[in-house]
C-alpha cells in the first residue's frame, strides 16, 4: 500500500572513536519513507548523510565508526537484530546503494556486463545465461547498448560509468535504494539525465529510495518528502511544500536564500555566516546557535527539540516562528 511505512529509523546515534577524539557523526536521527517514495538527506558535506545511509546497509566502517544506538526497521523486519550472514542476502536484494564516486564503484578488470550480472546471479540464483540476458535488459534500460557488455569500465565516459553503477543497483529490482550523491561527479547536462534515468527506473520498480544530496535542486525535481540535516541532526523535515514554501528552520532559511533565481536582481547571493561546529566539540545548546541571525539566550545552553509545527512538518528550534514563512 502506497501510505505504509516501509523504512523506519529511530533514535540512530553513530560514533567515529579513535584513541585521540570522538566524532559525533549520526545524533538520535529518527525518520520513517513510505513504500514507492524518496526522501531527499540535505546538508553540508561533513553533516552526517552519508553515515546514516551506510547504518541502514550496515557497512559502516568499524572501526572507527560505532553504532551506538538506533533501530532500523525494512518493511516491520529489524535490520540490527539480523546476523551478518542474513544481512549478505538482504545486500543487493532489497537495499541497495549507489555510491558517491563512480570512478571507484566498478571492478576495473572485471567486463561492466559480467558486474551486473554477478549481482543477479548472486541473489537470484538463475543459470548465467538468464544472468547475462538481464544484465543486458539493465544496460539498455540505463541507455547503453548490448553491444558494450563486454566492455571495461575504463572504455566508459563518467557519465557511462554511473549508469552502469545504476544499473548494478537496480538490477535485482531492490525494495529500498540508497543514492549517495548519485550525480556529484557528473557535469550540469549528464546530471540532469541521470536523475531523469533514477526517477523513471525507482517509479517503474516502485522502489523507495533515499537521496543524499547538498543540492535542493535536485531534491526539487526528485523527492516527495525533505529531511535538512545540520551536525548530525534533522533540524526540519517535512514535505516538499514544508520546505520549499513553509520553511521555518534558520538553517533551510539560509541555503534556500543561496539559491540564484531568474527572477532575482541581486549582486550577491546570501550567504550563511560561519562554518559548522567542530563535530568533535559539539555546542552545549543549539548546533546552528553561532550561525543564526535569530539566536537568543537560551539557544546557546538550551538543545532544542525536534518538534511539530504543523502536521507532518518538524523542527528543531526554540524560534521556529522568526524564520518562518507564514508559520
Amino acid at each position: 500500500m502506497e501510505n505504509e511505512v516501509f523504512l523506519s529509523v529511530k533514535n540512530l546515534t553513530v560514533d567515529y572513536e579513535t584513541h585521540d577524539e570522538t566524532v559525533y557523526a549520526v545524533r538520535d536521527v529518527s525518520f520513517e519513507l513510505k513504500k514507492g517514495a524518496t526522501l531527499g538527506l540535505v546538508g553540508e558535506t561533513g553533516a552526517g548523510k552519508t553515515s546514516i545511509a551506510r547504518a541502514i546497509l550496515r557497512v559502516l566502517p568499524e572501526p572507527p565508526a560505532k553504532l551506538k544506538s538506533g533501530e532500523i526497521y525494512l518493511n516491520g523486519q529489524e535490520l540490527n537484530a539480523l546476523s551478518e550472514k542474513e544481512m549478505y542476502q538482504i545486500r543487493g536484494k532489497k537495499i541497495t546503494m549507489i555510491f558517491q564516486d563512480p570512478m571507484t564503484a566498478l571492478n576495473p578488470v572485471m567486463r561492466v556486463g559480467d558486474q551486473i550480472a554477478e549481482v543477479v546471479l548472486l541473489h537470484d540464483h538463475v543459470s548465467k545465461e538468464e544472468a547475462r540476458k538481464r544484465a543486458i535488459g539493465m544496460l539498455e534500460q540505463v541507455g547503453i547498448s548490448a553491444d558494450r557488455y563486454d566492455d571495461y569500465p575504463n572504455q566508459f565516459s563518467g557519465g557511462m560509468k554511473q549508469r552502469v553503477v545504476i544499473a548494478i543497483a537496480l538490477a535485482c529490482s531492490p525494495d529500498l535504494l540508497l543514492a549517495d550523491e548519485p550525480t556529484t561527479a557528473l557535469d550540469v547536462t549528464i546530471q540532469a539525465q541521470v536523475l531523469r534515468l533514477i526517477k523513471k527506473l525507482v517509479t517503474t520498480q516502485h522502489t523507495s529510495m533515499l537521496l543524499i544530496t547538498h543540492d535542493l535542486g535536485v531534491v526539487a525535481q526528485t523527492c516527495d518528502e525533505v529531511a535538512i540535516v545540520y551536525a548530525g541532526q534533522i533540524v526540519e523535515k517535512g514535505n516538499k511544500e514544508d520546505i520549499f514554501d513553509r520553511h521555518a528552520h534558520p538553517y533551510t532559511i539560509g541555503l534556500l536564500g543561496a539559491i540564484p533565481t531568474l527572477d532575482s536582481k541581486v549582486k550577491r547571493l546570501a550567504t550563511i555566516k560561519g562554518l559548522p561546529p567542530d563535530p568533535t566539540v559539539l555546542p552545549k545548546g543549539c548546533s546552528f546557535c553561532e550561525r543564526c541571525p535569530f539566536a537568543e539566550a537560551d539557544c546557546a545552553s538550551v538543545p532544542p527539540a525536534l518538534q511539530e509545527i504543523a502536521p507532518g512538518h518538524l523542527c528543531r528550534c526554540h524560534h521556529p516562528q522568526k524564520g518562518g514563512n507564514g508559520k
